[in-house]
């Protein structure tokens, strides 16, 4: 999938690839100024709020670096018939922002077609899971205080200014759940500075930071952060575990009452069973079944009520894997795994390329029968039906010709 938001990326941090994703600090600036209004606008995200229930977890609200009570800017909206769900007061938030707060708003991906696409398209590019987060800020309102972050981060500044402090590890490669805790923040600063429309921030995972308006006066700032959690040693131990269940010897007990020689014989019976386990289940197996294992992306699903797709596009979280042996081409993707005759490829990569594509236009640019093949990815969730809605998400960043 050529998304231009990941395209821009690349080109203003000078990488080649997801490779220094992690690595080390970088800082860059978009080339297209009209990117950033086409990915998201203040007014926009404010609509968004507007118009969903949003849990409190998902809507916060910011002042002096401290969370306010939900009650300040969430209320409970009564229908008619008594029922109750959280709704931001936009008026209440209107006098926050007026007065100078920080609104973040959690994974807006899931709310918003042009955020979800971006993070797709920087999943089937980084091969890991990705969210965004939205933190629009006004007046002289700080944000987080020092912090650091279990996920690498690519920030990019898409209204206003902003000032950051961006100091190094204290300890190396820290993670959400670990051995001690990390609550000292590093002297050494990385870079301080302000962020200004279109810049870019790559920050890896561990490096404190935080970012405030505090000096900037009147006007506003809004930013994007887009979370990477990549995969680490601890995480193939665990699939590890879960793939030993499937032999006997790791479901008996363990012989804690036994005598010496038989917990000792347990012992390197395990042992060696874990080596055999960990040298023909490596982590680049747990890599790629961790992908294929991934669910289907929420989408809507139509089954055929408002007719055939005409427009389809592949939803799954990573690229799909199309494998082709002894005339059969095997499409693996959201835990399906699904054969078709060898001459269906062609329109199979043009079908799951990441692009929405019109059907008629991959049948006649393949001579394939593209209805049928777009059938049956619909109806297994590889793909989805193109609505208005979700072309939204696609328009002027992916490209939908056919060629």
């Amino acid at each position: 999938m050529d998304h231009q938001l990941v395209s821009a990326i690349e080109k203003a941090l000078g990488w080649s690839g997801p490779d220094s994703l992690g690595r080390e600090f970088a800082r860059g600036a978009l080339t297209d100024d009209g990117l950033r209004a086409r990915l998201l606008t203040p007014t926009r995200l404010l609509d968004l709020v507007m118009r969903r229930s949003l849990a409190p977890h998902r809507l916060q609200c910011l002042m002096d670096g401290n969370f306010l009570h939900p009650q300040h800017y969430i209320s409970m909206s009564t229908a008619r018939r008594g029922d109750a769900v959280p709704m931001a007061d936009m008026n209440r938030l209107g006098q926050l922002l007026k007065s100078g707060c920080t609104v973040v708003v959690d994974e807006v991906n899931t709310y918003d077609p042009t955020m979800e696409v971006a993070c797709r398209a920087l999943q089937w590019w980084s091969r890991e899971l990705v969210q965004v987060n939205t933190y629009l800020t006004t007046g002289q309102a700080a944000g987080f205080n020092l912090h650091w972050d279990d996920h690498d981060v690519v920030i990019v500044q898409l209204a206003g200014e902003k000032s950051w402090d961006v100091r190094g590890l204290t300890r190396p490669a820290p993670m959400f759940r670990d051995a001690v805790a990390n609550p000292e923040p590093s002297d050494e600063v990385v870079w301080a500075g302000t962020m200004k429309p279109g810049d870019i921030m790559h920050i890896p995972r561990g490096y404190w930071h935080q970012a405030t308006r505090k000096d900037g006066g009147d006007g506003y700032s809004m930013h994007v952060t887009f979370g990477f959690t990549k995969r680490v040693g601890v995480n193939w131990l665990t699939w590890l575990a879960d793939e030993a269940r499937q032999h006997e010897l790791f479901r008996h007990d363990l012989d804690r009452w036994g005598p010496n020689t038989t917990q000792a014989e347990q012992q390197a019976n395990l042992s060696e069973a874990v080596s055999t386990l960990a040298e023909h289940h490596t982590f680049s197996d747990f890599l790629t079944a961790r992908e294929r294992q991934q669910p289907p992306a929420r989408h809507i699903a139509t089954h055929g009520i408002f007719g055939p797709p005409e427009t389809v596009v592949c939803i799954s979280d990573f690229p799909p894997l199309i494998e082709t042996a002894d005339g059969v081409v095997t499409v693996k993707a959201a835990r399906k795994a699904i054969d078709f005759a060898a001459q269906a490829l062609p329109a199979l990569q043009l079908l799951l390329s990441g692009r929405p594509v019109n059907v008629a236009d991959v049948g006649a640019a393949t001579g394939v029968n593209a209805a049928k093949l777009a059938e049956v990815l619909v109806a297994e969730d590889m793909c989805a039906d193109v609505t208005p809605e979700l072309a939204s998400g696609y328009t002027g960043l992916v490209s939908s010709e056919v060629q």
